[in-house]
């Protein structure tokens, strides 16, 4: 975004600098020197943090990693931080991608025909990524270290 000092310049309206007034146009068909020239800077959008992991969007404001219990009127309120939220979405990620080959099970327990070795192997692997994801949430102590665990996913795809 172009700013000039603390304002933020909006491409497509016109803005005045001093007794100037710049065209709507101005600022597309301006080279860069012009608008050094008259105080005109770039500056990169700010990065949204992931909503996530992140309140707002806000890298200084995390989600909290373990659940809050807390007790208002004699009532008692969990809320579920990022550890389980997360644990929770590799668990159903993993039943997704099991879903997709338990009728082999079910085919070994009604007719007893053998599950293909490629198939054992597979789901074998889904089961163990998701073991390897669960221990690491649990062991994350950080919400980035958290964040690396889940970009870490490797479900064999």
């Amino acid at each position: 975004m172009y700013k000039l000092g603390n304002l933020t310049l909006r491409i497509g309206r016109s803005f005045t600098v001093g007794d100037v007034m710049y065209p709507s146009n101005w600022l597309q068909k301006s080279t860069e020197a012009e608008r050094t020239a008259i105080g005109i800077t770039w500056e990169d959008d700010p990065v949204r943090a992931d909503d996530r992991y992140y309140w707002d969007g806000d890298i200084n404001n995390p989600k909290a990693l373990e659940n809050v219990t807390e007790e208002v009127d004699g009532e008692t309120y969990t809320t579920y931080g990022l550890k389980h939220t997360m644990t929770a979405q590799v668990k159903d990620t993993a039943g997704k991608l099991l879903a997709q080959t338990d009728w082999y099970v079910t085919r070994l327990n009604e007719k007893t025909t053998a599950i293909p070795a490629d198939v054992t192997t597979k789901r074998d692997a889904i089961r163990t990524e998701c073991d390897r994801l669960e221990t690491a949430i649990a062991g994350a102590t950080t919400v980035e270290a958290l964040i690396e665990v889940m970009n870490s996913q490797d479900w064999g795809e």
